[in-house]
């Protein structure tokens, strides 16, 4: 609930500083004495458009600071943790909105010191207060919001989120046959490039690595006739009349005539030479073959070139590397495989999506009932409080109308809208547009009474509820006031007697003309302080010893 509310150079309010408790609590004061500036700076904390107009005259900013105690699981302390901005942790979190103002119009937003866009605060705002008034377009008068006001009432939450689950299985499985829709398409639009794109890849047969393994090979072959006149120099020197086969041949049969004298002294040298010899046989084969391998084909050069040219051209033509040819082979026969069993494909997928819309179709259907049976007990509920509020005549009508099925969504497949009608016979209208001012804070008063169990706004704001009654109809509006004031921080603007006899905390406006400038400030009155502006506002300037007396029998009344 709303704690306390700063206000510092906002229009006639120069420093003022507010507590605020619990219940019901009444402002009242003379016509001008600047219980609307009031209402004005609380709009600025919460977010509302900025005029540098409320500014003071004079000074150069103005400052309104508006502090909330919230329960830890309060739907704006989640939202805060969300978009991680500063929240303590207790059972009870403070929520500090403060918002500045230039006078040239620049505004700052803060919550809890920390600097946000006014969208937010806004956002945050409207979680924490409910403002009521003959002008009033938001909260229950927006038709957006009584959907889910509906919803709420008649404990349809279980069955809105079974509906949103649906709704979002039923759009994946929409999603994904839209997608492979989408890309059957498309392949089909290059079909033929793909098949021929595919022959030709699969003349060539590319492998990965290949162009690498052709480049060095291409290399060596460019290189033919000097690798083969030194391999061939090379095996001269190992087989030649001179080279080292016969020379360690040679060797070997001098020392295996001594080896019987010599004992085991040359095993070492002979096993030595021995391995050597065979090395140098196996060297020289492995040069022969590679010398022949050389020397076989003269066309082998000219291959590997055409070969390398049609790889890289193709490569070239696809934008790729030649090394991922072969892949992109792959991709464009899984492409034509695709087109190829499309049916199947598509056939599974749509009857998915079928399936899931048919689940979606289900559950909304049952929150639509929900919402039905729901609208009758709203409905007779508020009517049950029409007729003490001087509306008796009046119709109050929950329509749930079912939207077309680009109209669907997570919240089901309903516009619910409230209607009314002020006359016997006149036709249902939209509450925004049919009720008169004085009747339409009414009727927000009378939903409000019978919703005051399903919302989660801590705070509601009530700006001259009590317009254009009186007697018996203003201390009906006082008790309903004060029984939502018993679920609910509930300030009220008033300018009736009744309604002020109803609260259990009463502050005046007032407004002064000191030395430079006139001046509104808010005093919390005492009992007998209380007493008086009550019978003021029952006689008016001059106030009577009756006046006092019916002060007191309507403050008595409240404890009854």
């Amino acid at each position: 609930m709303l704690v306390s509310l700063t206000v510092r150079n906002v229009v006639l309010i120069d420093r003022l500083s507010l507590q605020f408790p619990a219940g019901l609590c009444a402002l009242t004061g003379e016509t001008g004495a600047g219980k609307s500036i009031l209402l004005d700076a609380l709009g600025l904390a919460l977010g509302s458009r900025a005029d540098s107009g409320l500014v003071r005259h004079g000074a150069d900013q103005a400052t309104v600071t508006a502090e909330f105690d919230l329960p830890a699981d309060h739907a704006a302390v989640q939202f805060l943790r969300q978009n991680d901005l500063p929240v303590d942790q207790a059972l009870m979190v403070p929520v500090v909105l403060r918002r500045s103002l230039t006078a040239e119009g620049r505004s700052r937003a803060h919550v809890n010191d920390q600097p946000i866009g006014v969208g937010l605060l806004r956002q945050i705002g409207e979680m924490l207060v409910e403002v009521h008034g003959q002008f009033d377009t938001q909260g229950l008068l927006n038709p957006q919001t009584h959907r889910a006001v509906l919803d709420a009432y008649c404990g349809a939450d279980d069955r809105r989120s079974e509906t949103a689950d649906a709704w979002r299985h039923w759009r994946d499985a929409e999603g994904r046959r839209k997608a492979l829709s989408d890309q059957i398409d498309q392949a089909r639009a290059e079909e033929a490039f793909l098949r021929h794109a595919l022959e030709e890849l699969d003349a060539l047969e590319p492998a990965s690595g290949e162009e690498a393994a052709l480049a060095e090979r291409r290399a060596l072959l460019m290189n033919r006739e000097r690798l083969v006149e030194a391999m061939s120099g090379a095996l001269d020197g190992l087989i030649g009349d001179r080279g080292a086969e016969r020379s360690m041949a040679q060797s070997l049969r001098a020392l295996e005539r001594i080896r019987d004298r010599a004992g085991s002294m040359l095993d070492a040298v002979l096993d030595s030479l021995d391995r050597a010899a065979t090395e140098a046989q196996e060297a020289a084969g492995a040069l022969q073959h590679l010398i022949a391998d050389m020397e076989h084909d003269t066309g082998e050069l000219e291959r590997i070139e055409e070969r390398l040219f049609a790889l890289r051209g193709l490569a070239r033509k696809h934008s790729v590397e030649v090394d991922q040819l072969a892949d992109l082979r792959e991709a464009m026969a899984a492409k034509l495989t695709m087109i190829d069993d499309q049916t199947h494909l598509i056939d599974g997928l749509t009857k998915e999506a079928a399936a899931a819309r048919d689940a979606y179709v289900a559950a909304a259907e049952a929150l639509s009932s929900a919402r039905a049976e729901g609208g009758q007990g709203l409905d007779g509920a508020v009517a049950a409080e029409l007729d003490p509020l001087r509306l008796g005549r009046a119709t109050f009508r929950t329509q749930v109308d079912r939207l077309p099925e680009d109209g669907w969504g997570p919240a089901g497949i309903d516009r619910v809208s409230f209607l009314v009608a002020t006359n016997p016979g006149s036709p249902l209208g939209p509450i925004n547009r049919i009720a008169s001012g004085g009747e339409l804070a009414r009727f927000m008063l009378a939903l409000k009474v019978v919703l005051a169990a399903t919302g989660s706004v801590p705070t509601l704001v009530f700006d001259e509820v009590d317009s254009g009654i009186s007697g018996a109809v203003a201390d009906a509006v006082g008790e309903r006031l004060a029984r939502l004031g018993g679920r609910l921080q509930v300030l009220v603007v008033t300018h009736s007697p009744q309604v002020a006899a109803r609260a259990g905390h009463h502050w005046q406006v007032q407004k002064s003309a000191g030395d430079q400038a006139v001046l509104t400030t808010v005093v919390e009155l005492s009992a007998t302080e209380r007493r008086e502006e009550i019978a003021r506002m029952l006689s008016g300037a001059t106030i009577t010893e009756q006046a006092r007396a019916a002060a007191e029998s309507l403050i008595g009344a409240r404890d009854l």
